[in-house]
């Protein structure tokens, strides 16, 4: 697969992620939900973190949450130009088509959450009790660095009330499944996931002579 491919492939994620984006921004308010099917809806949040919202301060206690939301911003950046350069790389090479496309999906989806954490701040305003404005006349939620990614998809698969006997869960809502997230996360997820299923694929052993 050449490097032109999967640019086109890059560009036709980004597309349809930043367009689901600024779509649910620019028409939801902050946790409105829509019912598309009973197993999946529509619902909006803003993820200020990494995966599932979860923080660097979580862990680093002695960082602040806005310093430590540049902190994983440029992290992400200095990542993308190294997820750039294998994608390059291996193109280059002419390395197996699947282990391109994975490369490729994981750097469309990394790009697509990067622009939203970077740039979104300053291009809408909030969204609380309001639909957000693309470059309000009163400015952004946040500076630049400080944007948070949208997500909108989720999968209430199974929701039940688990029976009060059950120790420390009795009594409390379990839904599966419960996080909410975008396309920008299922071309990350779903280049990970080729990477693990097609792993032999992926990376093939050189043959040995003898």
């Amino acid at each position: 697969m050449s490097l032109k491919k999967s640019i086109v492939l890059i560009i036709i994620i980004l597309l349809i992620d930043q367009i689901s984006k600024v779509y649910i921004k620019t028409h939801f308010q902050l946790q409105q939900s829509f019912e598309v099917f009973s197993w999946f809806q529509i619902y909006f949040i803003e993820n200020d973190g990494m995966a599932w919202g979860t923080k660097i301060s979580d862990f680093v206690s002695f960082i602040d949450d806005r310093t430590a939301k540049v902190a994983l911003t440029l992290f992400r950046v200095v990542a993308i130009f190294g997820i750039g350069y294998w994608l390059f790389d291996v193109t280059k090479k002419h390395k197996p088509k699947v282990l391109i496309i994975a490369i490729a999906l994981i750097f469309a989806g990394a790009l697509g959450n990067i622009i939203d954490s970077v740039f979104y701040g300053v291009l809408f305003n909030d969204s609380y009790g309001q639909v957000a404005t693309f470059l309000s006349e009163t400015g952004g939620y946040d500076s630049l660095l400080h944007g948070k990614v949208v997500d909108m998809l989720y999968f209430p698969l199974i929701e039940v009330d688990l029976p009060s006997w059950l120790p420390f869960y009795g009594g409390k809502r379990f839904n599966f499944f419960e996080p909410v997230f975008n396309v920008a996360d299922v071309a990350i997820s779903t280049g990970f996931i080729m990477l693990i299923v097609f792993n032999k694929k992926a990376f093939p052993k050189a043959e040995i002579e003898v």
